[in-house]
């Protein structure tokens, strides 16, 4: 009965948002407020309803309802409750629903919390956002209905994906949609400016928030799932440059602009056209990420669905959505003025390389992930691009974008003088060069992207703390640094939290240590600067799966140090192995260690590494999102936005 309701709350969904999808964009045009008015309860109860629907299907989960096809497919009764949960959205039909569920969501706060909007703006934001959810519910109901009955349900279901069954990938999807589908309402502002024909200060601080709360999202949820692909695959590694890796990395890459550039609109009334344009193109790429793990065209790991009539129905979308809003942007582009004029030497003139490099970097990304499938379907060949190509084309524009961001985040606005910045950062200078310099001397022979990458890092960490305590002026009054407002707070762990990532990053690829040998039971080995032995293998039962677990001690100069406990798992139901490291967490470094399968002379295939600053890379992304959950709670994001610009004369240029 639940799941019945559950699908009719569905379609009711659908049906409203048929209505608010049209009424108030016919209001907005015609000033008549009855009819925008239609928006903001039409939003609350598209979200409810959608949210019922999502609770129907997720009983079904946590039940083991084996009457319903989705929960056959992807659950057991034998699974941890975590795992029955999240296998609700650990496929495809549910995690749509879930899609279309934050979509409602942030619809429904953009009604909740826009009350100092234009009534008209508000009523055309209300009514894009639901046109795009209006796109996925019929994308839901006509291809992908999670509530499809079974005439004679089996005893028991097939499980979940044994590699989904990880805690770190049971918040890693709804983390990423947060993110994903918090740009739909930059999006629906950006359409919503170009159909009134006016983007503005008050504009820019209204789309702020909304980028900068999808941008954290989008940090967490990719930090979640590097983190998931470095202990639960095996490999060891933290990015492979998958396509689906690649999917998540360019909406940020390009919200990390938008959000940049608005601060640009924001202040100086420059940069119009460009902000509107990222807002749309950021959001396309998520769609276009959305094509790419659902269609089937490109394989991945990550990959919910590879049905391609699916994959049609997304690319419609696709083409609809990016393709209409491009189109009304060229054709109301003369419309978007900058009124604010800088030198070449300023603040906005930094920013503004900074979306350059952010974009191209994004550009250069979706050039790598799609090239293979249009070498296939335009010249016949088949073509690998792999990390080698995205880390000597990316990684230049990470470095020069480390180079120019401590020195534009101090430069002034409108007019800048690059003399005194420098000498004002030259403390910062001089110790990254110093760290570099003895990093290069402790390791001589080895690859330079050691000491660039501590440079690097440091000259972000040093640069951005000398920006912030810059603001005491020559007080040297300490306490001044407690009453500076949330969002320079957030600047510092945000940009502190990226040269953090880059020094971690910088000690994974340049000094890490491999052993790959079979281990005989008691055997002890050596490792770099740490000794290991193989204490004993035995056979598991976990709640769903049989274990092989190896007992490593691991130990330093003769001291203990830890007991590792890697497994290899096998999932009966599922008939998949999955491989479970090791690894001994410190600060400066990690130990991980995999076990493999026995060999004909009684011993255990073993791989080990040493990773230095390994947890630095998601320390800092967490970080990042930190310093910008810090500058979201910012109370200048909590008032009226810009009241004062918005009722200026014609002509009148902002301050």
């Amino acid at each position: 009965m639940i799941t019945e309701l559950g699908h009719f709350a569905l379609i009711l969904a659908f049906l409203v948002a048929c209505v608010q999808a049209v009424v108030p964009l016919i209001g907005a045009h015609k000033r008549w407020p009855g009819w925008m008015a239609v928006a903001e309860p039409a939003a609350t109860a598209q979200f409810f309803l959608t949210a019922f629907a999502f609770g129907a299907l997720m009983h079904a989960f946590i039940t083991s309802d084996f009457s319903l096809k989705l929960v056959v497919e992807n659950s057991h009764s034998a699974k941890p409750m975590l795992y029955k949960i999240s296998g609700t959205w650990g496929n495809h039909e549910g995690s749509m629903l879930l899609w279309v569920l934050i979509l409602a969501l942030f619809g429904a706060m953009a009604a909740w919390f826009g009350g100092n909007l234009p009534p008209t703006l508000r009523a055309r934001v209300l009514a894009v956002q639901s046109s795009i959810a209006l796109a996925f519910f019929a994308f839901i109901l006509f291809t992908s209905n999670p509530f499809l009955r079974l005439v004679v349900p089996p005893f028991d279901g097939q499980d979940l994906n044994p590699l989904l069954q990880d805690p770190g990938l049971a918040f890693h999807p709804p983390f990423l949609y947060l993110g994903y589908v918090g740009l739909s309402i930059c999006f629906s502002f950006a359409v919503a400016a170009l159909i009134e024909g006016r983007v503005d200060a008050a504009w820019a601080r209204w789309v702020r928030p909304w980028t900068l709360a999808a941008w954290i999202f989008l940090t967490i949820g990719i930090a979640l799932g590097s983190w998931w692909a470095y202990y639960e695959l095996g490999w060891g590694g933290f990015w492979f440059w998958d396509p689906v890796e690649n999917a998540s990395f360019m909406p940020w890459l390009l919200a990390a602009a938008l959000l940049h550039s608005a601060i640009v609109v924001e202040k100086r009334e420059a940069l119009k056209s460009w902000t509107i344009l990222l807002a749309i193109l950021a959001f396309g790429f998520s769609l276009i990420g959305t094509f790419i793990v659902r269609s089937g065209l490109l394989t991945s790991v990550h990959a919910f669905a590879n049905d391609p009539e699916r994959g049609v129905f997304i690319l419609m979308i696709l083409v609809f959505f990016t393709g209409g809003a491009l189109t009304l942007f060229a054709a109301r582009a003369g419309a978007m003025q900058a009124k604010g004029v800088f030198g070449v030497v300023s603040r906005e003139s930094a920013l503004v390389a900074n979306n350059i490099l952010l974009a191209v970097a994004a550009f250069v990304i979706f050039v790598g992930t799609m090239w293979p499938l249009v070498a296939e379907m335009f010249f016949d060949r088949k073509l690998s691009v792999g990390a080698p190509f995205f880390n000597m084309a990316f990684t230049p524009f990470m470095m020069l974008l480390g180079l120019i961001l401590p020195v534009g985040a101090m430069m002034a606005w409108k007019r800048g003088r690059v003399t005194r910045t420098l000498q004002t950062l030259m403390p910062a200078f001089v110790l990254a060069v110093l760290l570099a310099g003895l990093v290069w001397t402790m390791q001589t022979g080895r690859s330079l992207m050691g000491p660039i990458g501590v440079f690097l890092g440091v000259w972000l960490v040093a640069g951005t703390v000398t920006d912030f305590l810059s603001r005491l002026g020559k007080s040297r009054d300490f306490s001044r640094l407690f009453r500076l407002p949330r969002a320079d707070w957030g600047k510092l762990l945000a940009h502190s939290g990226l040269g953090i990532t880059m020094l971690g990053i910088a000690g994974l690829t340049a000094w890490q240590e491999e052993d790959i040998r079979v281990a005989q039971i008691g055997e002890t080995f050596s490792v770099g600067q740490y000794e290991l032995q193989l204490l004993n293998v035995e056979q598991i039962r976990g709640p769903n799966y049989f274990s092989t677990m190896g007992t490593v001690r691991l130990s330093e100069s003769g001291h203990d140090i830890a007991l590792l406990h890697p497994e290899k798992r096998n999932y009966p139901v599922a008939q998949m192995p999955t491989t479970e490291a090791a690894i001994d967490y410190r600060f400066m470094r990690d130990v991980y260690v995999v076990i493999g399968d026995p060999q004909d002379n009684g011993g255990y295939v073993m791989r080990t590494y040493i990773k230095p600053l390994a947890n630095w890379v998601w320390g800092g992304c967490l970080i990042m999102a930190l310093g910008g959950a810090l500058s979201l709670s910012d109370r200048r994001y909590r008032i009226a936005a810009g009241a004062r610009k918005t009722v200026q004369p014609q002509g009148v240029p902002a301050e």
